[in-house]
């Protein structure tokens, strides 16, 4: 569970002279480090680009209009309130320097620390095709998802006012058949259908499409089989196409170029093919980052050559076996934010470290209403409404603070047995607007 326990203890002074803990980031990895540490004989500092913590599995449900924004996002500074060692700094980092145990920020302050983890995720991987990064819409913020909303409704409106004048067709591209991929899908499908009957709009169902492209020759290639097939299927019969071994070579502002030389108009490309800690802090740490630049670390996470930096999560190419490395999954930030706040402590107790041992308990993803798949650890897979539960008990779990997780399981439970009229609002702002 997300919440720790808050039994009494004695009270800390955060102004003291006890060891500075410096966690960049306020994700999975970041507040679990926190959350090992707070309450204990250490000062700790969390700091991010945003005041907030994002829950990330759900903000392609943002991003579809089926929960808003402050559904899956939680103040940092009240997650911490009853925990006198642990603040909060609200910035970026521009620099560190590991020879001088300081950190400089862009507004040229410096913070030093004693003890440094890198929590600081990943960001969308364009594997250097033109016009990716730049036109093709990632889903991996709070920001990501309000921008791909506007879009997505946008469309479907200019279309609307299109189509009292002529027949209007629309092609929304996914591009990844992943989880995300999978997920985004099967919500736009549910968008789709539901504005059109809820709405008003005067537009043709069968000429909006929803396309998921994928290079791999099946979905969900980390579940057996089985699972595939079964997405495959529910999404299919939600209306989505699904196209496999398809090479993009390009995105262009209203379209996509595929290796074979078709070129798709789109009203939107929803980029969901894969992470990297490129163009992030942890990238930047050091002269030989690891694989998708993520950082290299020890088995106890650790930095090589570094005895008081640490890394966590999907910035860090955390060790599993056989020279491979841990999933960038939310479970493993979770676990590897954790171990490496015991880590931290034992070091500075002057006990050895221990080495990361990942548990597996499992993987999920939901296909659309009443439809998920579960891969368990031990027990083959979980499918349809079962599945689907399952899912939502476990995000329910996960989900912090106990404001959201009502509003959350209210919206689930009436979408189950209806479909209300949902937050499916076009609001520009400094971070959204074109």
């Amino acid at each position: 569970m997300l919440y720790w326990d808050m039994a009494i203890s004695p009270k800390i002074d955060s102004n003291s002279n006890l060891p500075h803990v410096v966690v960049v980031g306020g994700g999975f990895a970041g507040v679990a480090v926190a959350r090992g540490l707070a309450r204990k004989p250490v000062r700790v500092t969390i700091i991010d680009k945003h005041n907030f913590h994002t829950f990330l599995p759900l903000l392609y449900q943002v991003a579809t209009a089926g929960l808003e924004p402050a559904d899956v996002a939680y103040p940092i500074r009240t997650i911490f309130g009853d925990a006198p060692n642990v603040r909060f700094r609200h910035a970026r980092v521009r620099i560190v320097d590991q020879s001088e145990n300081t950190i400089l920020l862009e507004d040229d302050s410096v913070v030093a620390y004693d003890h440094l983890v890198v929590a600081t995720g990943a960001t969308a991987s364009y594997f250097g095709i033109p016009g990716a990064s730049r036109y093709a819409m990632p889903l991996y913020s709070l920001a990501d998802a309000r921008t791909l909303r506007n879009r997505l409704l946008l469309a479907l409106e200019r279309a609307d006012v299109a189509a009292q004048h002529s027949s209007v067709a629309l092609n929304f591209v996914v591009v990844g058949g992943g989880p995300t991929g999978v997920e985004t899908a099967g919500a736009l499908s549910e968008l789709i259908g539901i504005a059109i009957k809820r709405d008003g709009l005067t537009l043709d169902p069968s000429k909006i499409r929803v396309r998921l492209i994928d290079l791999a020759p099946r979905l969900l290639t980390a579940f057996p089989e089985s699972a595939s097939k079964y997405a495959k299927k529910e999404l299919e019969s939600m209306g989505v196409d699904i196209e496999f071994g398809r090479s993009v070579v390009e995105v262009e502002e209203h379209g996509i170029r595929f290796a074979d030389g078709e070129r798709l108009e789109a009203a939107a490309v929803i980029w969901a093919a894969g992470v990297t800690a490129s163009g992030t802090l942890a990238h930047d740490l050091q002269a030989s980052p690891g694989p998708n630049g993520r950082v290299r670390v020890r088995a106890d996470l650790g930095v090589l050559e570094s005895t008081n930096v640490w890394a966590v999560g999907d910035a860090a190419a955390v060790p599993a076996h056989d020279d491979t490395f841990c999933p960038q999954l939310a479970p493993v930030a979770i676990q590897s934010g954790r171990h490496c706040a015991t880590q931290i402590l034992r070091t500075l107790k002057g006990e050895p470290t221990q080495p990361f041992v990942y548990k597996n308990k499992g993987i999920m993803a939901t296909i659309g209403r009443r439809a998920a798949v579960a891969k368990l650890p031990v027990g083959g897979v979980i499918k349809g409404t079962l599945g689907w539960l399952a899912w939502l008990a476990l995000h329910l779990w996960y989900l912090v603070g106990f404001r959201n997780r009502i509003r959350v399981m209210i919206n689930w439970t009436w979408r189950y047995f209806d479909w209300p009229s949902g937050p499916r609002l076009i609001v520009a702002d400094a971070e959204t607007a074109d």
